[in-house]
C-alpha cells in the first residue's frame, strides 16, 4: 500500500467522513473507492476514444450494406409521425 497526502476541500472531507461513518468503513476505504471509481471512468473514456479512432465509416457502410432491407419486427416500428432529428449546423 502507498500513502498519499492530498489537499481536498473541507466540504469533501466532511462528506467523505459522513459516508465512512454511515457505511461503517474507514475513511481510507472511502477515499480509495472514490479514487478507483473515478479512475475507472477515465480509463473507460480513454478506451472508447481509442476504439473510436480505429473505426472507419467505410467499414461501417460495408457492414450496414449486409443488413437486409425488411420491415421491422412487430413492436420495433418507429412511432407514428416520427421525424429524425436534424443535424445541428
Amino acid at each position: 500500500m502507498k500513502t498519499i497526502q492530498a489537499q481536498i476541500p473541507d466540504f469533501l472531507a466532511k462528506l467523505a467522513n459522513e459516508v465512512a461513518e454511515r457505511e461503517k468503513v474507514s475513511l481510507d476505504q472511502i477515499v480509495a473507492l472514490a479514487l478507483a471509481s473515478q479512475l475507472s471512468v477515465w480509463k473507460a473514456r480513454d478506451d472508447m476514444e481509442t476504439r473510436a479512432r480505429r473505426g472507419s465509416l467505410a467499414a461501417f457502410d460495408r457492414i450496414m450494406a449486409k443488413v437486409p432491407d425488411v420491415p421491422p419486427m412487430p413492436g420495433d416500428e418507429l412511432p407514428e409521425g416520427y421525424e429524425p432529428a436534424r443535424p445541428k449546423s
